[in-house]
């Protein structure tokens, strides 16, 4: 491709970045005919509705640091963030995946466009033990916000300074008081620039009430 998507217009990404992303893109179609990584009414949307809402996420905590992405199937956001963090010369994503076909493809991801990654075939229950440290945590449309916080915890209470960065729908604010009754954290919502009812929840400070 030549030209830039018309969904990076105006975000700042770099030629080489655009390149590594198509390259994703098509592994991505290609892959996604023969195991379901998204829902497929979104399939004709991947650069609008998949990349820029991941491309958000390292945005709102861009440099060189250590995530975890939970439940990363199709790659978004961890293999967006594991490309991006190839401009920054350091930094890693650690993707957590349970499902072997989703893996495999994970894997294979990597392998074609270079991002700063590596997959965990495992249960996220597992993850702490073999991830020891983080500086961020991000996961998208994977499970309510209160089990998110308990998925996390162990990472939190070994690194007083991690931030949650979490995709959430309408339904956001529901999730949050909910969380409440458990936990403390520091919250700051940012207005998805992808879909105008969502957000992606930034969240540092957890701890747990009771």
């Amino acid at each position: 491709m030549n030209h830039l998507p018309p969904e990076l217009n105006g975000l700042n990404v770099s030629r080489e970045t655009v390149d590594r992303l198509n390259a994703f893109v098509v592994l991505f179609q290609k892959w996604a005919k023969a195991i379901n990584l998204v829902a497929p009414s979104t399939l004709s949307e991947v650069w609008s509705r998949h990349i820029v809402d991941s491309l958000q996420i390292y945005s709102l905590y861009p440099g060189p640091r250590t995530w975890v992405d939970l439940g990363s199937g199709g790659g978004f956001p961890g293999i967006v963030t594991g490309i991006l963090l190839v401009g920054s010369g350091d930094g890693w994503v650690h993707l957590v995946e349970s499902n072997n076909k989703k893996a495999a493809f994970l894997r294979t991801a990597i392998l074609e466009t270079g991002a700063r990654a590596s997959v965990h075939a495992i249960r996220i229950e597992d993850a702490p033990a073999a991830i020891a440290h983080c500086d961020a945590i991000s996961a998208r449309a994977l499970a309510d916000l209160d089990l998110l916080m308990d998925f996390g915890l162990p990472w939190a209470e070994r690194n007083a300074d991690l931030r949650f960065f979490l995709h959430k729908g309408r339904d956001y604010q529901r999730e949050i008081d909910k969380a409440l009754g458990r936990w403390r954290f520091d919250l700051v919502k940012h207005a998805s620039i992808v879909e105008p009812d969502s957000v992606v929840l930034e969240l540092s400070k957890l701890s747990r009430t009771i």
